[in-house]
């Protein structure tokens, strides 16, 4: 049988590349539909503020005519220009159980970036680790949470098997108050905050989004610049983003921290919108508007997607703090709990942070690469 792989060069092959999992995944299986329309967005090298600073092909693997796997290659200049680097990435990686078309989907990643002079192969990362990324190694038996991956065992034995190997596992956490057993020191760091340290909480304003934009991009590329795979991201990316999460954004879950009107840290929390997206098979028409506005109110748990503190000030316990706004909202909010992360597993200090809260790792990521010396 004919193996072939092609990048894609029409709409009609976009449209393949972006529906390929439904041939992979069956009724039963955990993994969760995107929205089509989204995910052609996310796509469209016009409209995505990434482009701005990468270049990504997309590649389709045919055998004897039919789709069998799916991979995008991607260069991030500003992450290479942070780092001093020449890291190439591949990204949304999906394959039938066969290793030869896994195979050719990867050299086929390898070769596009040796043509641009990479010198190493990471991922997979949808072009970004601000978005999907990862495989799933442990935690098969759960639903993936909002903008998290769900794959099926054999995806790590076709990587290996191609001769990828660990870069960096993530973990996710989960909490719920049921099993919250926190240290009291948490409570009493925030408590502390503000009589001592001058720092104030707050809700971030969904009114007031353009500003609050601007202080979490502070936040955020202070905050993570020295973990692995960091990029710094812009303005333009973060508001092309929230545009488009606008629909599931709760301000009850975002929170900022502030001290003398400077933005210090930052924790956001999104309800779990893969809830209302495992009732849509991908689509909004003509019925999924109404499933989203009845499906909303279902929503039963939450993402911590991000929580983050600037360098000069994490001494004082703030990042205490923002766990305890979580739980208390979490209180008051028909979400009892969630997951946290992707945390790395280098990242000693937030992965104790989460110990102490009594969060267990529920679930584990894995970044590979392949050295292109």
């Amino acid at each position: 049988m004919s193996l072939e792989v092609k990048p894609v060069r029409s709409r009609t092959e976009l449209t393949t590349f972006i529906k390929l999992p439904w041939r992979i995944y069956r009724t039963g299986d955990p993994w969760v539909a995107p929205l089509i329309s989204e995910r052609r967005r996310y796509l469209d090298r016009s409209r995505n503020p990434w482009f701005e600073r990468g270049e990504a092909e997309y590649f389709v693997a045919w055998r004897d005519g039919s789709p069998v796997g799916r991979i995008t290659a991607q260069v991030d200049r500003a992450f290479n220009e942070y780092h001093s680097s020449a890291w190439g990435w591949f990204g949304f990686f999906e394959c039938v159980d066969e290793p030869d078309a896994a195979r050719a989907l990867l050299d086929t990643a390898e070769a596009w970036l040796r043509e641009r002079r990479c010198d190493r192969m990471v991922g997979p990362a949808s072009l970004t680790m601000n978005d999907e990324c990862g495989i799933l190694i442990e935690g098969y038996d759960r639903p993936p949470i909002i903008q998290q991956p769900w794959n099926h065992p054999y995806y790590r034995t076709l990587l290996e098997g191609a001769g990828l190997e660990k870069a960096m596992d993530l973990l996710i956490w989960e909490e719920y108050l049921a099993d919250y057993d926190p240290l009291p020191i948490l409570f009493e760091l925030h408590r502390k905050l503000e009589p001592e340290h001058g720092i104030t909480i707050r809700n971030m304003r969904r009114d007031d989004l353009a500003v609050e934009v601007k202080r979490f991009v502070e936040i955020y590329n202070s905050a993570w610049s020295a973990n692995w795979g960091f990029v710094p991201i812009t303005e333009r990316e973060l508001e092309h983003a929230v545009e488009e999460a606008k629909a599931i954004l709760d301000e009850d879950w975002l929170f900022v921290a502030e001290k003398g009107g400077e933005a210090v840290a930052a924790s956001l929390t999104f309800p779990d919108f893969n809830q209302v997206l495992a009732r849509l098979d991908g689509r909004l028409l003509p019925f999924g508007w109404l499933k989203v506005v009845l499906g909303r109110r279902r929503i039963d748990r939450v993402r911590v997607g991000f929580l983050g503190v600037k360098p000069d000030y994490q001494h004082t316990g703030v990042a205490a703090g923002l766990y305890v706004e979580n739980f208390q909202m979490a209180k008051r909010k028909p979400q009892p709990g969630g997951e946290m992360g992707w945390i790395l597993e280098s990242n000693t200090s937030m992965n104790r942070g989460m110990e102490a809260m009594g969060a267990r790792v529920i679930k584990r990521l894995r970044m590979f690469e392949r050295s292109l010396r």
